[in-house]
């Protein structure tokens, strides 16, 4: 009964997730549509919605709101936390637990985000506002096809609570660099780094949302290959040589 409640629970925590990440898209997109003659739209995108602020009281909440998701995402990553934490949490929910924390910090962000809506730049052209959208897009793409490379469903612990299901033990480690990461060590951040970057319209709300995003990124890079290096060593050490951290290249070295 255990196995098929951690399972349930996982797999509602990954529909969780799925939501928050599509939410997402459109929240930084501030997309909206058009089906069957009705308009639509995410009730509440990083330019729109919400309550006016001035902008220190805007500036101010929006940077504690991301401080939250990141302190989040990253202390809830490390392996000391992880020891700690599983003797509350069954190990083959732990991730599950990870990823619905993740995304409830970023439902909470949605939820009290003060749009800041100074321009600092708008593309006029509207071939380059599509091309800037259509950038922007293909940033989330790398993401979504890094997941899957390796392993979309182990990182946001779905696979684990099947195994668990199947009365499987988790695989062990094995560090493989398939795809795009032959090239660089983080695709995934650099698809989110494309994504938050390529805007047509660059509000005072959004470059907040995406020097802090950036800023995170290199931080939380520094933290994961600490841990990477422990986990693997030489082997990561010899990878740092041959890939790029965020720029895609294919250096010398063994």
């Amino acid at each position: 009964m255990a196995r098929v409640l951690y399972f349930l629970y996982g797999l509602v925590v990954y529909v969780i997730f799925l939501g928050t990440f599509l939410y997402a898209i459109g929240f930084v997109e501030n997309f909206h549509f058009r089906l069957f003659g009705d308009l639509f739209f995410v009730p509440k995108g990083i330019d729109f919605g919400g309550h006016a602020s001035p902008w220190p009281t805007a500036l101010v909440v929006n940077a504690l709101l991301l401080s939250l998701f990141a302190v989040q995402h990253s202390a809830m990553a490390r392996k000391s936390f992880k020891q700690a934490w599983t003797r509350i949490v069954p190990k083959p929910i732990e991730r599950s637990t990870y990823v619905l924390f993740a995304s409830l910090c970023l439902i909470t962000l949605f939820y009290f985000w003060r749009p800041m809506t100074g321009i600092i730049w708008s593309v006029k052209s509207e071939g380059a506002y599509k091309a800037l959208i259509a950038v922007s897009l293909f940033g989330y793409g790398i993401v979504l096809i890094a997941t899957f490379l390796i392993n979309h469903f182990d990182l946001f612990g779905l696979r684990q609570v099947l195994r668990n299901l199947q009365g499987h033990q988790p695989p062990a480690l094995r560090f493989m660099t398939p795809g795009f990461y032959k090239l660089v060590r983080h695709p995934i951040y650099l698809g989110f780094i494309i994504a938050f970057w390529a805007a047509p319209v660059m509000t005072t709300g959004h470059l907040l949302f995406a020097i802090a995003t950036t800023g995170y990124i290199l931080v939380a890079i520094q933290l994961e290959e600490r841990d990477l290096i422990r986990e693997f060593g030489d082997e990561y050490r010899n990878y740092k040589r041959r890939a790029g951290m965020l720029v895609p290249m294919k250096k010398g070295g063994g």
